[in-house]
């Protein structure tokens, strides 16, 4: 067990605080793991503060990273632009105008490079937000690592890797479904050895919930689509205690303070039921539901922003009374730009203070007990339950994404939830109800339009001064692994140590794998 943050745990005033109150069938750190993962929790370690950041450059998203780390956030992860998330390098005509708009530019080694210059990856954690091309992202960060002098069995963090919810909701997808999960449980194999400390992919359910689902179907297609993953692993030979303890989940934290909490305590027992009944796991990790929360984007309003402040705070706090392993606040300037390094400061303080100063870090599952949590905990777990029967029937996750199935679940939930907001019935202060008139405007970050070209200016540059006979030669062999079962993940290294760029390398692989398109669900 770590050290403990306190020699010891009062209130203010001054009245012993307990570490639980949790009867030993439901404690922390025990089977279904439904007060948390950990036995003390917060008491031995904190949450990871971790603030989802990147935009325009590499160099630019590198000193945000610094500031961040300088003022108390203890990860990294990163935003990347469309282009990078659609592994098409920054000079392609597709990439044109969207060249470090909503995160950063990465097409080349030198670009991850410049994005991690004197990060101590050896200490540091980092999250990558990158699902179709996550393994080439991946690929430049071990090979950075190593140039550091960090070898990949010791580097941290965790690429997002969830291509079934890109498909459901959010939409940056390349390949077709059956080569996007041959490319994940690549990366499973390659890091089970290679790259052991390393979290190979993220679940999530964060994008699902911002396309409008509820929280009961964003635990259902969550796991649905873990256990979807699970089995495609176990097809290639993979042993469930190999991957599973380096599964790991993202969720959302909306507006409804305890079905949040009754929505994370379900998730753990649910995980831990699933795995344990499927599958016959032995390894007690395999069955612990871990996660990083990030609060509700979609709730944020451009309409009096400073009131993003109260939402993200009360978001925030649900999700560390329901137990996260790491955490990302929102800024309150979301909606209308690119945080400022001010509002990103005030997110970061947000959970210092909830950290430090509420008191809801000091006691393992502050709600659990509470008859209104334990009432939604139950509900939640019984309801998301039997929509992963459901799909269980369709022949599992991927199956009921290609006839549209989860999608027009989450059309519809969207549809019921805005038609409730237009009629009144459910109020959002500043939108339908406490509406002022001449509200003082926010000023939003602005980018440099000229990043385009610059970064254009530099793969013109890289191009003319590689080796083009090893870049070609790469690309071959990555053509020729993707046509068979040969692991992709070490060929990808090579040709990045060739100077093969994020899209060439993307380019190959859609030359033997294709493309395609999801079906809406309308």
């Amino acid at each position: 067990m770590a050290e403990e943050r306190k020699d010891e745990w009062k209130t203010l005033s001054g009245l012993d605080i307990p570490e639980s109150f949790a009867d030993t069938k439901a404690a922390a750190g025990q089977p279904p793991y439904t007060s948390g993962i950990h036995e003390t929790m917060y008491r031995s370690r904190l949450w990871t503060m971790r603030q989802y950041a990147g935009f325009s450059s590499a160099k630019e998203t590198n000193e945000r990273f610094k500031l961040l780390l300088e003022r108390g956030q203890k990860g990294l992860s990163v935003a990347f632009d469309l282009p990078t998330q659609l592994g098409l390098d920054a000079d392609d005509e597709l990439s044109l105008g969207e060249v470090g708009k909503v995160g950063v530019s990465i097409s080349t080694l030198e670009d991850m490079r410049e994005l991690l210059s004197d990060i101590p990856l050896d200490k540091v954690s980092t999250s990558m937000t990158i699902n179709a091309p996550a393994m080439i992202l991946l690929a430049m960060y071990i090979i950075v690592a190593e140039e550091q002098g960090v070898p990949a069995s010791k580097i941290r963090g965790t690429i997002q890797n969830d291509i079934l919810k890109e498909y459901m909701a959010r939409g940056t997808y390349v390949f077709p479904p059956d080569e996007s999960m041959r490319l994940i449980t690549d990366i499973f194999s390659y890091c089970a050895n290679e790259v052991p400390l390393w979290n190979t992919i993220s679940i999530s359910g964060y994008h699902i919930r911002e396309a409008g689902c509820t929280a009961t179907q964003e635990v259902a297609f969550t796991l649905s689509s873990a256990l979807d993953y699970v089995d495609a692993a176990i097809k290639t030979g993979l042993d469930i205690d190999e991957f599973a303890p380096r599964l790991s989940f993202f969720f959302n934290c909306h507006n409804d303070f305890f079905e949040e909490i009754g929505k994370f305590r379900a998730a753990r027992k649910l995980w831990h039921d699933l795995i344990d009944k499927r599958y016959k796991s032995e390894n007690p990790k395999s069955k612990k539901l871990r996660f990083h929360t990030q609060v509700a984007g979609v709730s944020l309003t451009a309409q009096q922003p400073l009131n993003n402040i109260s939402r993200v705070t009360i978001q925030a706090l649900a999700a560390v009374c329901g137990g996260t392993q790491s955490l990302h606040t929102n800024s309150y300037d979301e909606a209308i730009g690119l945080p400022t390094e001010e509002s990103a400061t005030i997110a970061l303080r947000t959970q210092q203070i909830i950290a430090e100063e509420s008191g809801a870090a000091d006691v393992v599952d502050p709600l659990g007990g509470s008859h209104y949590v334990e009432y939604l905990t139950d509900e939640i777990y019984s309801a998301a339950l039997s929509m992963i029967e459901e799909i269980d029937a369709k022949g599992g996750a991927m199956a009921a994404i290609k006839e549209g199935w989860q999608q027009r679940q989450i059309h519809n939930s969207a549809y019921l939830h805005l038609k409730d907001v237009e009629l009144g019935k459910r109020k959002i202060v500043g939108v339908n109800h406490g509406m002022m008139e001449g509200e003082v405007p926010i000023k939003a970050m602005k980018l440099d339009d000229a990043l385009g070209e610059i970064q254009r200016n530099k793969l013109k540059s890289l191009r003319s001064s590689r080796d083009n006979n090893a870049v070609e030669s790469s690309l071959n062999k990555i053509r020729n692994a993707a046509k068979n079962d040969t692991n992709l993940f070490p060929i990808v290294i090579q040709a990045i140590k060739n100077n093969c760029t994020l899209g060439e390398i993307m380019g190959a692989m859609k030359d033997e794998f294709g493309t395609w398109m999801a079906p809406s669900g309308f």
